[in-house]
């Protein structure tokens, strides 16, 4: 075996830390999977609410909604930048390792947006990958610059559709408005704000009937769904990959940073995310979740606060899994396969919520949605740690290795003697 086909070593915290978030995700992705778009953004879309259906709802806005797709950023990040220096330390072409690495991402991505679900991020995450590439020398110091830079710019793309929602409401409710006008507003509401009894109808018929009838919408639906994603998104998406780097090259995201700095970050971070989620939180439901406040409020004014409480859950999980343990190990050989995890979730959960399944869609709450979580996560930490005591790497993971490196890679572990068996992943 070539050292080309070597895995590359292991930093068991990235791993954790992956883990956490890979399964995370699904704390919020269930909503989309199991509920219409509408629902995601906005608790009220389908109408008034349970107690334990807004409490869901809040628990998932101040410690989820975010930050787990905020933290799945920061590690892929980091993990670009850990194969671009390997593939550097080997004498290899990085360059064409890493584009070779984001175009069979994307074309994974692709298949997954277009021919499973809706929610795809990775198609994004192999846009902005190639542009990440470009950042690869950089210091920590300006890696973090340009990441704040990058954060001002989506928060005023933000502000500027949330301004923009704001002045359509009000001129679409002027006397004499045009019918253009009216008809963009009402778009708009449709999108974001509460459905109407045929809407909500209309999306119950098409997620619970066949496959052909849903492809065939979201083919319509998401057609430039990636080049729409990256304007929007990519300012973000591209911070977060940045300071990952920055995370990676401090030693933060290695563990290498003393118990009292990484409790210390937590506190702050906590300290200031919380109370500034809750007072967003206390504000939409004041106002009723209309659209204006939901494009200024969850979406704009949560820019400056996500990375804050990225930083200080990264920092909890890795003093919390510091001593390692039996969950711990396999959180993270969770995060090892994540990249399987994460795609066979989408498999999963459409087959369970889509009419071609057990037909779900629409037919749980919020609260109730947990338990699908659980058994999902649950599902995650099961599979995970035996295939890989026996395989190098997760199923999805080898065939991206072997697509990237255009070749078959060893799949199977070698035998090991049983002292070394216990010996813990670098």
């Amino acid at each position: 075996m070539t050292a080309a086909t070597e895995p590359p070593p292991r930093i068991a915290t990235l791993d954790i830390v992956r883990g956490v978030a890979v399964m995370g995700i699904l704390a919020m992705n269930v909503v989309g999977f199991a509920l219409p778009f509408q629902a995601y953004l906005n608790p009220v879309a389908l109408g008034p609410i349970s107690d334990a259906d807004f409490a869901s709802w809040l628990v998932s806005f101040i410690f989820v909604d975010g930050k787990m797709r905020g933290l799945f950023s920061f590690l892929f990040g980091a993990s670009m930048l850990l194969v671009i220096e390997q593939a550097a330390a080997k004498g290899e072409a990085e360059e064409r390792i890493h584009y070779r690495r984001m175009f069979w991402l994307l074309a994974f991505g692709l298949v997954h947006l277009y021919l499973i679900w809706f929610g795809d991020i990775l198609a994004g995450y192999a846009l902005v990958g190639m542009i990440a590439f470009l950042f690869r020398d950089l210091s920590q110091r300006a890696l973090v610059r340009w990441a704040v830079g990058l954060l001002v710019v989506q928060l005023l793309v933000f502000a500027a559709l949330a301004a923009g929602a704001a002045m359509l409401q009000q001129q679409a409710a002027a006397p004499g408005a045009a019918p253009a006008t009216i008809a963009e507003w009402q778009g708009l509401q449709r999108m974001f704000g509460a459905m109407s009894p045929e809407a909500k109808a209309q999306e119950f018929a098409l997620y619970r009937g066949g496959y052909g009838d849903i492809l065939a919408d979201r083919l319509e639906d998401q057609a430039m769904g990636p080049v729409k994603g990256l304007a929007l998104f990519g300012w973000e998406t591209l911070a977060y990959f940045l300071l990952g780097m920055a995370a990676l090259k401090s030693g933060f995201l290695t563990g290498a940073w003393s118990a009292g700095r990484y409790r210390r970050t937590a506190l702050v971070g906590f300290a200031i995310g919380i109370p500034a989620y809750s007072g967003l939180a206390w504000l939409l439901a004041r106002d009723g979740f209309s659209v204006p406040m939901l494009l200024g409020l969850a979406m704009g004014a949560t820019v400056p606060l996500r990375p804050v409480m990225v930083i200080a859950i990264a920092s909890l999980i890795i003093l919390a899994t510091r001593n390692g343990g039996a969950l711990v190990d396999r959180i993270a050989a969770a995060g090892r396969a994540a990249f399987t995890n994460y795609l066979g979730t989408s498999l999963i959960m459409t087959t369970l919520f889509y009419g071609y399944g057990a037909g779900l869609f629409g037919r749980l709450g919020r609260a109730e949605l947990w338990l699908v979580v659980i058994a999902m996560w649950s599902l995650m930490l099961l599979w995970s740690k035996p295939w890989l005591e026996r395989f190098r790497y997760g199923p999805l993971e080898w065939l991206w290795r072997s697509l990237a490196r255009s070749s078959l890679q060893p799949m199977r572990r070698p035998a090991v003697a049983p002292a070394e068996a216990g010996a813990p992943a670098s």
